[in-house]
C-alpha cells in the first residue's frame, strides 16, 4: 500500500520539478524549492508559536476555548511536516497550510473528514449568551431554532 503512494509521490513531485525547471530554468527552480524551504521554517516557528499560546491560554483558563484551537494546531502540524518533506508540490501544500487565511479555508473540511472517521454525527451548534439581568450573564446552547420571549415578568 506504501509503495505506490510513494512512487505517486516521486512521479508527482518529479513532474512539478521539470515543469517548473522548464518554465523558468533549473537554477531558479533550486532557487524556488531553496526560498520555500526557508520561508516554511520561519512560518512554521510563528504559527506553531502562535497556536501553542492560544492552547496554553485555554488551558491556563485565561481564554475561552475555541474549537478550531486543536484543529489549528493539527493542520499547523500538517503543514510542517510537508514542509520538511522535499519538494515542490508539498512545499506548497504545507505553506498552504501554514497561513492562517487559507487554513480557515481547510479547517471546516477537515472537521467533518475527523467526524466521520471517528463516527460522531457532524452536527453545528451555535453557543448564544442572554442576558437575564444586569450584570447576570447566562450561557447555554441553543436547542431551538425559534426563539420567543419571555413575556410572564
Amino acid at each position: 500500500m506504501l509503495a505506490p503512494l510513494f512512487v505517486l509521490y516521486v512521479v508527482v513531485e518529479a513532474v512539478a520539478l521539470f515543469a517548473v525547471a522548464h518554465a523558468v530554468g533549473w537554477g531558479w527552480a533550486v532557487l524556488a524549492v531553496l526560498a520555500g524551504s526557508l520561508l516554511g521554517s520561519a512560518l512554521v516557528k510563528s504559527q506553531w508559536r502562535h497556536v501553542m499560546e492560544a492552547m496554553r491560554g485555554t488551558l491556563n483558563g485565561q481564554r475561552r476555548p475555541k474549537s478550531s484551537t486543536l484543529a489549528d494546531g493539527a493542520l499547523v502540524a500538517g503543514g510542517a511536516v510537508l514542509m520538511f518533506v522535499p519538494g515542490i508540490v508539498t512545499s506548497v501544500a504545507g505553506l498552504l497550510l501554514l497561513l492562517p487565511p487559507t487554513r480557515a479555508l481547510v479547517r471546516p473540511v477537515v472537521a467533518r473528514f475527523s467526524a466521520r472517521q471517528l463516527g460522531a454525527p457532524v452536527q453545528r451548534r451555535s453557543t448564544r449568551v442572554y442576558v437575564d439581568e444586569p450584570g447576570e450573564v447566562i450561557e447555554g446552547e441553543v436547542i431551538s431554532s425559534t426563539w420567543r420571549p419571555v413575556t410572564d415578568r
